[in-house]
């Protein structure tokens, strides 16, 4: 395989306790990411103040929430879902099979901050 083309299948790996990150390359632009939600399984809320991150839907459907609010829109295969620097996100598999998507961070060290929706 050449180290500019991959296939997403080969970094897809199950869990039965929580969504499933793969990394399948990175450099100082981006971190590109396979991810696996099985049904039932979520990503909680949370952020990148330093960076966007964008999904590419490979297969299933999920509600992906867009603020802190809890405002949700249904997300399926085929579509590309951003989230500007310091937008809330997160999704929830609502379907009876696997949620696949590509993720794309740039720049790879954007951070990560988990949203609190307890209070």
């Amino acid at each position: 395989m050449s180290e500019r083309i991959f296939n997403h299948s080969d970094f897809l790996e199950a869990s039965d306790t929580e969504p499933l990150r793969s990394e399948i390359t990175a450099s100082k632009d981006a971190s590109i990411s396979s991810w696996i939600v099985k049904p039932g399984q979520s990503i909680s809320l949370h952020m990148h103040p330093h960076g966007q991150d964008t999904w590419i839907v490979q297969s299933g459907i999920g509600q992906y929430t867009l603020d802190a609010q809890g405002t949700v829109k249904t997300i399926i295969e085929g579509d590309v879902v951003v989230a500007k620097a310091g937008e809330i996100h997160g999704v929830v598999n609502t379907g009876s099979q696997a949620l696949t998507f590509i993720s794309v961070l740039s720049p790879p060290d954007a951070g990560l901050e988990w949203i609190n929706t307890k209070d």
